[in-house]
Protein backbone atom coordinates (compact mmCIF):
# COMPACT_ATOMS: atom_id res chain seq x y z
CA UNK A 1 0.00 0.00 0.00
CA UNK A 2 1.45 3.19 -0.75
CA UNK A 3 -0.28 6.69 1.06
CA UNK A 4 0.29 10.24 -0.09
CA UNK A 5 0.31 12.90 2.60
CA UNK A 6 -0.70 16.24 0.79
CA UNK A 7 1.22 19.22 3.37
CA UNK A 8 1.39 22.64 3.20
CA UNK A 9 4.17 24.92 4.38
CA UNK A 10 2.32 28.06 6.69
CA UNK A 11 3.51 31.30 8.69
CA UNK A 12 4.42 30.59 12.08
CA UNK A 13 2.67 33.67 13.60
CA UNK A 14 -0.83 34.96 14.44
CA UNK A 15 0.00 38.86 13.65
CA UNK A 16 -1.25 40.04 10.56
CA UNK A 17 0.69 42.44 8.37
CA UNK A 18 -0.46 43.97 4.84
CA UNK A 19 0.86 45.07 1.90
CA UNK A 20 -1.20 47.35 1.04
CA UNK A 21 0.60 48.58 -2.51
CA UNK A 22 0.52 45.03 -3.48
CA UNK A 23 -3.25 44.06 -1.57
CA UNK A 24 -1.91 40.95 -0.24
CA UNK A 25 -0.43 39.54 3.17
CA UNK A 26 3.11 40.42 3.53
CA UNK A 27 5.04 36.85 4.97
CA UNK A 28 8.06 37.73 3.69
CA UNK A 29 10.65 37.09 7.03
CA UNK A 30 8.28 34.92 9.06
CA UNK A 31 9.17 31.44 10.34
CA UNK A 32 7.69 28.73 8.24
CA UNK A 33 5.86 25.00 9.44
CA UNK A 34 4.18 22.14 8.09
CA UNK A 35 0.49 23.61 8.48
CA UNK A 36 -0.49 22.04 12.34
CA UNK A 37 -3.71 20.51 9.92
CA UNK A 38 -1.40 18.70 8.36
CA UNK A 39 0.40 17.01 10.93
CA UNK A 40 -2.23 15.21 12.10
CA UNK A 41 -2.57 13.51 8.42
CA UNK A 42 1.37 13.05 8.26
CA UNK A 43 1.22 10.91 11.88
CA UNK A 44 -1.78 8.49 10.65
CA UNK A 45 0.01 8.10 7.52
CA UNK A 46 3.28 7.22 9.49
CA UNK A 47 1.00 4.59 11.79
CA UNK A 48 -0.53 3.00 9.02
CA UNK A 49 3.03 2.43 8.22
CA UNK A 50 4.38 1.06 10.90
CA UNK A 51 1.67 -1.78 11.20
CA UNK A 52 0.92 -2.63 7.75
CA UNK A 53 4.12 -1.81 5.87
CA UNK A 54 2.84 1.21 3.95
CA UNK A 55 5.18 3.32 2.07
CA UNK A 56 4.18 7.19 2.97
CA UNK A 57 5.25 9.90 0.34
CA UNK A 58 4.60 13.60 1.30
CA UNK A 59 4.02 16.22 -1.37
CA UNK A 60 3.49 20.20 -1.55
CA UNK A 61 3.16 22.98 -3.52
CA UNK A 62 5.24 26.36 -2.93
CA UNK A 63 8.25 28.45 -3.07
CA UNK A 64 11.84 26.26 -2.15
CA UNK A 65 11.78 27.22 1.05
CA UNK A 66 8.85 24.41 1.59
CA UNK A 67 12.23 21.76 1.36
CA UNK A 68 12.42 22.21 4.82
CA UNK A 69 8.95 21.21 5.81
CA UNK A 70 9.02 18.13 3.02
CA UNK A 71 12.59 17.18 5.05
CA UNK A 72 11.10 17.15 8.34
CA UNK A 73 8.49 14.92 7.06
CA UNK A 74 10.65 12.77 6.06
CA UNK A 75 12.37 12.81 9.39
CA UNK A 76 9.07 11.79 11.05
CA UNK A 77 8.79 8.48 8.81
CA UNK A 78 7.61 9.50 5.59
CA UNK A 79 9.36 7.79 2.81
CA UNK A 80 9.69 10.09 -0.18
CA UNK A 81 9.11 13.74 -0.54
CA UNK A 82 7.90 15.84 -3.45
CA UNK A 83 8.06 19.91 -4.36
CA UNK A 84 6.41 21.63 -6.53
CA UNK A 85 7.73 24.76 -7.33
CA UNK A 86 7.30 26.85 -9.88
CA UNK A 87 7.10 31.11 -10.27
CA UNK A 88 3.66 30.05 -12.31
CA UNK A 89 2.10 28.99 -8.96
CA UNK A 90 2.23 31.52 -7.32
CA UNK A 91 -0.87 33.34 -5.98
CA UNK A 92 -2.75 30.16 -6.80
CA UNK A 93 -6.45 30.10 -4.86
CA UNK A 94 -7.49 26.35 -3.23
CA UNK A 95 -9.13 24.96 -6.16
CA UNK A 96 -6.03 25.88 -8.70
CA UNK A 97 -4.00 24.62 -5.95
CA UNK A 98 -6.00 21.42 -5.65
CA UNK A 99 -5.22 21.34 -9.61
CA UNK A 100 -1.55 21.69 -9.24
CA UNK A 101 -1.68 18.42 -6.40
CA UNK A 102 -3.20 16.24 -8.64
CA UNK A 103 -1.06 16.44 -11.00
CA UNK A 104 2.05 16.21 -8.63
CA UNK A 105 0.23 13.07 -6.61
CA UNK A 106 -0.05 11.63 -10.66
CA UNK A 107 3.35 12.01 -11.70
CA UNK A 108 5.03 10.74 -8.49
CA UNK A 109 3.39 7.15 -9.17
CA UNK A 110 0.35 4.90 -7.59
CA UNK A 111 -1.41 5.23 -4.66
CA UNK A 112 -3.78 3.57 -2.57
CA UNK A 113 -4.49 6.83 0.00
CA UNK A 114 -4.77 10.59 -0.39
CA UNK A 115 -4.54 11.88 3.31
CA UNK A 116 -5.42 15.79 4.03
CA UNK A 117 -5.61 17.81 7.05
CA UNK A 118 -8.76 19.40 7.29
CA UNK A 119 -7.68 23.13 6.75
CA UNK A 120 -5.00 25.21 6.34
CA UNK A 121 -4.26 27.63 9.07
CA UNK A 122 -3.76 30.83 6.90
CA UNK A 123 -6.27 30.40 4.37
CA UNK A 124 -8.55 28.19 6.80
CA UNK A 125 -10.89 27.82 3.43
CA UNK A 126 -10.96 23.66 3.65
CA UNK A 127 -11.29 23.55 0.06
CA UNK A 128 -8.07 21.75 -0.77
CA UNK A 129 -9.00 18.07 -0.07
CA UNK A 130 -12.63 18.10 -1.50
CA UNK A 131 -10.86 19.75 -5.13
CA UNK A 132 -8.17 17.75 -4.77
CA UNK A 133 -10.72 14.65 -5.10
CA UNK A 134 -12.58 16.24 -7.82
CA UNK A 135 -9.21 16.44 -9.62
CA UNK A 136 -8.05 12.85 -9.38
CA UNK A 137 -11.52 11.66 -10.12
CA UNK A 138 -11.22 9.85 -6.62
CA UNK A 139 -14.44 9.39 -3.89
CA UNK A 140 -13.75 11.50 -0.39
CA UNK A 141 -14.48 11.32 3.26
CA UNK A 142 -13.89 13.99 4.96
CA UNK A 143 -13.43 14.99 9.41
CA UNK A 144 -12.46 11.59 9.85
CA UNK A 145 -11.16 11.02 13.13
CA UNK A 146 -10.34 7.44 13.05
CA UNK A 147 -9.90 4.67 10.70
CA UNK A 148 -11.81 1.55 11.80
CA UNK A 149 -10.00 -0.93 9.37
CA UNK A 150 -7.80 -0.48 6.51
CA UNK A 151 -7.12 -3.28 3.80
CA UNK A 152 -6.60 -3.79 0.23
CA UNK A 153 -9.41 -2.04 -1.96
CA UNK A 154 -11.30 -1.13 1.15
CA UNK A 155 -11.45 1.63 4.10
CA UNK A 156 -13.95 1.72 7.24
CA UNK A 157 -13.88 5.29 8.80
CA UNK A 158 -15.50 7.34 11.56
CA UNK A 159 -15.89 10.47 10.06
CA UNK A 160 -16.64 13.14 12.61
CA UNK A 161 -20.28 15.28 12.78
CA UNK A 162 -22.19 17.76 15.07
CA UNK A 163 -24.10 15.12 16.98
CA UNK A 164 -20.78 12.74 17.45
CA UNK A 165 -19.97 10.62 14.52
CA UNK A 166 -21.08 8.41 11.31
CA UNK A 167 -19.43 5.44 10.42
CA UNK A 168 -18.77 5.59 6.31
CA UNK A 169 -16.90 3.04 4.20
CA UNK A 170 -14.97 3.31 0.27
CA UNK A 171 -13.42 1.86 -2.12
CA UNK A 172 -9.55 2.96 -2.72
CA UNK A 173 -8.17 4.55 -3.93
CA UNK A 174 -9.87 7.63 -1.59
CA UNK A 175 -9.26 10.97 -0.54
CA UNK A 176 -9.80 11.48 3.48
CA UNK A 177 -9.16 14.40 5.19
CA UNK A 178 -8.93 14.17 9.19
CA UNK A 179 -9.12 16.51 12.53
CA UNK A 180 -7.09 16.67 15.50
CA UNK A 181 -8.92 14.01 17.33
CA UNK A 182 -7.42 11.29 14.95
CA UNK A 183 -4.10 11.19 16.97
CA UNK A 184 -1.53 13.46 18.68
CA UNK A 185 1.25 13.94 16.12
CA UNK A 186 4.99 12.99 16.99
CA UNK A 187 8.25 15.35 16.60
CA UNK A 188 11.22 14.38 14.23
CA UNK A 189 14.35 12.81 16.26
CA UNK A 190 17.49 14.17 15.15
CA UNK A 191 18.40 11.19 13.66
CA UNK A 192 15.88 11.63 11.49
CA UNK A 193 16.49 15.01 10.76
CA UNK A 194 20.42 14.50 10.41
CA UNK A 195 19.20 11.59 7.74
CA UNK A 196 16.51 13.91 5.94
CA UNK A 197 19.30 16.48 4.75
CA UNK A 198 20.94 13.56 2.67
CA UNK A 199 17.97 12.88 1.30
CA UNK A 200 17.36 14.39 -2.54
CA UNK A 201 13.71 15.72 -3.46
CA UNK A 202 12.56 15.83 -6.51
CA UNK A 203 11.55 19.18 -7.81
CA UNK A 204 8.76 19.99 -10.58
CA UNK A 205 8.06 22.99 -12.35
CA UNK A 206 4.78 23.37 -14.40
CA UNK A 207 6.65 22.20 -17.45
CA UNK A 208 7.32 18.70 -15.29
CA UNK A 209 3.61 18.41 -14.76
CA UNK A 210 2.47 19.39 -18.08
CA UNK A 211 -0.11 21.67 -16.31
CA UNK A 212 -2.83 23.75 -18.13
CA UNK A 213 -1.60 27.28 -17.79
CA UNK A 214 -4.72 28.96 -17.61
CA UNK A 215 -5.83 27.26 -14.63
CA UNK A 216 -3.16 27.88 -12.17
CA UNK A 217 -1.70 31.46 -10.78
CA UNK A 218 -4.24 33.87 -10.16
CA UNK A 219 -5.25 34.18 -13.81
CA UNK A 220 -6.62 30.40 -13.34
CA UNK A 221 -7.88 30.73 -10.26
CA UNK A 222 -11.55 31.30 -9.72
CA UNK A 223 -11.11 33.07 -6.59
CA UNK A 224 -10.29 36.64 -7.36
CA UNK A 225 -9.03 39.06 -4.30
CA UNK A 226 -10.33 42.61 -4.11
CA UNK A 227 -9.25 44.06 -1.03
CA UNK A 228 -6.84 42.97 1.65
CA UNK A 229 -7.26 44.91 5.07
CA UNK A 230 -5.95 43.66 8.88
CA UNK A 231 -8.82 42.74 11.44
CA UNK A 232 -10.27 45.88 12.98
CA UNK A 233 -8.78 46.20 16.70
CA UNK A 234 -10.77 44.91 19.09
CA UNK A 235 -12.07 47.42 21.59
CA UNK A 236 -11.81 47.92 24.96
CA UNK A 237 -13.53 45.83 27.79
CA UNK A 238 -16.07 47.54 30.76
CA UNK A 239 -15.33 46.09 34.22
CA UNK A 240 -18.43 46.14 36.05
CA UNK A 241 -18.37 47.67 39.81
CA UNK A 242 -19.88 45.93 42.78
CA UNK A 243 -21.11 43.59 44.35
CA UNK A 244 -22.21 40.23 42.58
CA UNK A 245 -26.24 40.99 42.83
CA UNK A 246 -25.26 44.69 41.33
CA UNK A 247 -22.77 43.38 38.65
CA UNK A 248 -25.65 40.98 37.21
CA UNK A 249 -27.92 43.66 37.89
CA UNK A 250 -25.91 46.25 35.63
CA UNK A 251 -24.75 43.38 33.48
CA UNK A 252 -28.15 42.29 32.48
CA UNK A 253 -29.66 46.13 31.85
CA UNK A 254 -27.20 46.64 29.51
CA UNK A 255 -27.82 43.70 27.92
CA UNK A 256 -31.60 44.40 27.89
CA UNK A 257 -30.21 48.00 26.07
CA UNK A 258 -28.61 46.81 23.78
CA UNK A 259 -31.50 44.18 22.94
CA UNK A 260 -29.14 41.17 23.52
CA UNK A 261 -32.15 40.07 25.90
Amino acid sequence: MRIVVSIKQVPETTEVRIDQAGNRVDTEGLTRIINPYDTYALEEAIRIKETSGATVAVITAGPQKADESLREALATGADEGFLLCDKAFEGSDPMAAAYILARGIEKCGPYDLVICGRQAMDGASGQVGPSLAEELGLPMISFVRKIEELKDGYIRVQRMTDEGYEVLEGPLPLVITVVKEINEPRLASLKGLMKAKRVTIPVWAAADLGVDSSRIGPAGSPTKVTKVSPPPPRGGGEMIQGTPDEQVKTLVAKLKAAKVL
